[in-house]
């Protein structure tokens, strides 16, 4: 192979890796596999408002599964967790 073929080889590569983009929601399995955290942890943090997070439909009848935007994934590696809400 020549190195000319090789360059054409890399650059198709790196053309694909900068075509890719982020995802827009993550589960919330692979939010708690890029936290390093357990899916149940991640979970309760959605239900107690310590991450932003949304319910959407599953595809699974009636019930929603949590998801977690791409912005609040950053947010929280910057940041952390958010306080804890204190119910009156």
């Amino acid at each position: 192979m020549t190195i000319e073929e090789r360059l054409m080889n890399i650059e198709a590569m790196i053309s694909i890796l900068v075509g890719r983009q982020t995802k827009e929601f993550y589960d919330i399995e692979e939010f708690a596999k890029l936290v390093g955290k357990s899916c149940l942890t991640c979970r309760q943090w959605c239900r107690l408002g310590r991450v932003q997070a949304e319910k959407k439909l599953s595809g699974r009848g009636a019930y929603a599964r949590w998801v977690v935007p791409h912005a609040e994934l950053l947010r929280y590696q910057r940041e952390g967790l958010l306080p804890e809400r204190r119910l009156a």
